[in-house]
């Protein structure tokens, strides 16, 4: 092969996986108003998902009020005319060629109603999180690329699913699949596929992955990419554990039936809940733990039932800390965090006869805690470009109701959970500014996101992680999505596809390794350190002497303005900015600053912010400063 004309690189092809209502509104998207109305919901975007397939005659993909596709898509519907419309106006099999590409398994057609899902009024799963489902674009329209059999994506599967989507016309491409262990740039499918799709001003929002809380675990941390973590909305399906001492501790399941007895029950303690004798648990409500058993939480729930149980509490180990999951339980149940865990177990250290009973309160919402980081949200920093500050962003990814396409019991939608839930979101958010700003390039767009995030909750404390403590920024990177200010974000960092190059280079990437990712002959003549890639955040090693790294910013809010800037939070290190004052005099004009960062006393990482204000703007940047990186 290495012998014909064109030839690049060849290595063993290898298997990736998957990750994966009132998430709309919780973003604060509405009709008729704000970043809706001024987006016109996303219309003539085209949003390509790279999935599982999808299933067409979903009513989360029904036309009304849709426009005709764009004149510029060239794509194709690979359903029988009557299943493609002006929702979905392409489908494509990259498994099964000549086959219809539908979706057997349901990540495909949730992460495609999340993303551009039409309204379907009446939408609930058994009766909890009623309401109209609606995706946070429903205007633009929707590709779908099935390039996944079961959870198992093969390499060139997806490569051909990006190449077909990029020459068809996509405008945003989602795509909720990864490799457990990253690789670097140039041995890494979707990197260099998302870079050809980067050089064609599409913007790509990638899943960062299931493997939280471990740090190093983040993967699809290449900067033309926007990684985005999980957290929670502030809705919940409300299961109250109550007990014998008058204490109450909200925990969740979908299971919420009406007839459950408020009378105080026994409680026993089941530990594992892998092995229980009726004897023992028969009418009383059984607490269990998450331990890491074999038993999964349904199956814990099935034996509980088995032998009698009148209900389960389910606790949370540390790992999973404050992260609870609306299961559709077996058996009376509610599943809480790890800490009202103890504080349960506690209660039944403190007297011979501990009792209680499960309150079943069906829908609430103001969960002064949301967002939260959920448990499984992958971790920076990402190895193989630590100077680039990854994750970039966290959105909606815990108990989201979405497109489901087996109707068992006639329900047409689920509550699910993981980063592919997230990254859905953002792929539509970013439809919407696309719309809103056509001629901003994917990198601008990507600054208006993280530039605008959120970093406290509802309650205005710090964002919190699984554990309750404030997350730091490998966990939330710039932050929770905030759709209405990142459409006016006052200032952005725009980066051009061949700025991308030096940063390359300066990874110690070889001229063909380069060559291999931008599809093109290049020579690293000029190289940055990474972290001097024109980057809305910042991610810095210290060395012995003090590194200056300039960033680019541009002027998208008023014409004529000042910005002033202001750094806090970091400790050990001295971080000084020029010019201390930003002018512009018209739109779309660059102004260049210096950061210098000095260790005094580091001995771990630092962290804070740099910002730059105007009397209208906030313009954010996370700095993370660590003591030595690594280049894989």
């Amino acid at each position: 092969m290495e012998k014909k004309p064109g030839f690049l690189s060849a290595r063993p092809e290898r298997i990736f996986q998957m990750h994966t209502t009132h998430s709309p509104s919780f973003l604060g998207l509405h009709q008729n108003v704000g970043l809706w109305n001024e987006s016109n919901s996303g219309k003539g975007v085209i949003i390509g998902l790279l999935d599982s397939g999808i299933t067409p005659q979903h009513p989360s993909f029904n036309d009304n009020g849709m426009p005709n596709p764009p004149l510029k898509w060239k794509g194709k519907c690979e359903f029988n005319a009557t299943n493609c419309n002006k929702k979905l106006i392409g489908a494509r099999n990259f498994v099964q060629p000549n086959t219809f590409p539908t979706d057997e398994i349901g990540h495909g057609t949730l992460t495609s109603s999340i993303a551009a899902g039409n309204f379907v009024d009446g939408a609930n799963y058994y009766g909890n999180a009623n309401g109209t489902a609606v995706g946070i674009a429903p205007r633009a329209h929707v590709a779908m690329y099935e390039v996944c059999a079961a959870i198992f994506c093969r390499e060139s599967n997806i490569i051909a699913g990006f190449d077909t989507a990029i020459e068809d016309g996509v405008d945003v491409i989602a795509i909720s699949i990864g490799v457990t262990q990253p690789q670097p740039f140039y041995g890494d499918a979707i990197a260099i596929s998302t870079y050809s799709a980067m050089e064609k001003g599409i913007f790509v929002s990638s899943s960062a992955g299931n493997h939280g809380p471990d740090s190093g675990t983040v993967m699809n941390g290449a900067p033309w990419i926007l990684t985005v973590g999980a957290s929670t909305t502030d809705r919940k399906i409300s299961a109250v554990a109550v007990l014998g001492n008058g204490a109450e501790y909200e925990g969740e399941s979908a299971f919420q039936p009406t007839n459950f007895s408020q009378k105080l029950l026994p409680l026993v303690n089941g530990k594992g809940c892998e092995s229980l004798n009726s004897s023992n648990v028969k009418g009383k409500i059984v607490v269990c733990d998450r331990s890491g058993g074999l038993y999964s939480r349904m199956s814990q729930g099935r034996l509980v039932k088995l032998v009698g149980g009148a209900g389960m509490i389910l606790i949370n180990n540390k790992r999973l800390g404050s992260t609870t999951f609306s299961d559709y339980d077996v058996v009376p149940t509610t599943q809480v965090g790890y800490n009202d865990g103890l504080e349960i177990i506690n209660y039944m250290k403190s007297t011979s006869t501990p009792v209680g009973t499960i309150s079943f309160r069906g829908t609430t919402f103001g969960d002064k805690h949301a967002p939260t980081v959920t448990f499984f949200s992958s971790r920076g920093p990402f190895m193989p470009s630590q100077g680039i500050l990854k994750p970039d962003i966290i959105g909606p990814g815990l108990n989201i109701l979405a497109a489901w396409p087996d109707p068992t019991a006639g329900q047409m939608f689920v509550l699910f959970y993981g980063t592919s839930m997230a990254c859905p979101h953002l792929a539509g958010v970013a439809a919407l500014l696309k719309n809103a700003h056509p001629n901003w390039s994917p990198a601008a767009i990507k600054s208006a996101i993280m530039t605008t995030a959120d970093i406290v909750n509802l309650g205005n404390d710090p964002i919190q992680d699984e554990t309750l403590e404030p997350a730091d920024l490998l966990t939330i990177g710039s932050g929770h999505v905030n759709p209405s200010r990142a459409n006016d974000p006052g200032l952005v960092y725009d980066i051009q596809p061949e700025d991308y190059i030096p940063y390359l280079c300066g990874l110690n990437y070889t001229d063909d390794q380069v060559s291999i990712i931008v599809k093109k002959k290049v020579h690293c003549t000029t190289s940055i350190p990474q972290s001097e890639l024109n980057y809305p955040s910042f991610s810095i090693p210290t060395e012995s002497s003090a590194q200056t790294y300039t960033r680019t910013v541009t002027n998208v809010g008023e014409a004529s303005s000042a910005y002033k800037v202001e750094v806090f939070g970091l400790k050990g290190v001295e971080v000084t900015v020029q010019p201390k004052i930003l002018k512009f005099t018209a739109l779309n004009q660059k102004a260049s600053y210096n950061v210098t960062v000095k260790s005094l006393d580091l001995t771990g990482h630092s962290q804070g912010y740099l910002i730059w204000s105007s009397h209208r703007y906030s313009v954010r940047s996370p700095i993370k400063v660590f003591p030595h990186i690594s280049v894989m």
